[in-house]
């Protein structure tokens, strides 16, 4: 078992309280369900990087072949990833390789779920895995109450209903903030129907 799994491993223990209080096989089953990954990076407990963390090697030189050590960092994104299960956006660390697996699979929920524990090597991927897998556990005990015509109907009526009073609402508003009063309405009806009566008065006298 690699370090990071040991790692959390002994943990996982500690928390329990000790292998004693572990009945048999629980170990077993826990050593599937934790990442298998050698090295991981700080800033990976942050994000999801889809097996992609540091490397290192040496830079060789063309002329004499020396070596020196040097490291190789995975190409980070900050992305904004929009959950169907969840119905909002999640803003998270992807590396490049994660989107493109993330694109494949068909979405960060389909990714999440898809994606086994054993290769969910960072704890923020652990973490949206168990709470999207409970949200998707959730919906499915959900029942779906489908509405006849008549309903419908009836609710169109009402958002138009509501809308209607939201269009009153910002025109009182729009009075109030541009000192509309109802005189000044009653003498804008009245110049209208003296304009309408010298008009007709014209038309009479030609």
């Amino acid at each position: 078992m690699a370090f990071r799994s040991r790692e959390m491993m002994k943990k996982i223990i500690k928390k329990i309280g000790g292998e004693k209080n572990l009945s048999p096989g629980v170990k077993e089953s826990l050593q599937k369900c934790t990442p298998n990954t050698k090295v991981v990076m700080g800033r990976a407990h942050r994000g999801l990087f889809a097996g992609r963390h540091i490397q290192f090697g040496n830079s060789v030189s063309e002329d004499g072949g020396n070596k020196t050590r040097r490291n190789w960092k995975p190409n980070v994104q900050d992305k904004r990833l929009f959950s169907y299960i969840l119905d909002r956006h999640i803003r998270v660390k992807v590396t490049t390789h994660a989107l493109r697996c993330i694109d494949k699979a068909g979405g960060i929920d389909e990714y999440l779920l898809k994606t086994p524990y054993h290769k969910m090597d960072t704890e923020t991927g652990l973490f949206w895995k168990t709470k999207i897998e409970k949200m998707y556990e959730e919906l499915g005990e959900m029942e779906v109450v489908f509405f006849s015509p008549e309903d419908e109907a009836k609710f169109e009526e009402g958002f138009k209903e509501l809308k209607l009073a939201e269009r009153e609402a910002r025109r009182d508003a729009r009075r109030k903030m541009y000192g509309w009063s109802p005189k000044t309405e009653k003498i804008e009806e009245g110049t209208t129907a003296d304009a309408e009566g010298t008009d007709e008065e014209l038309v009479a006298n030609f």
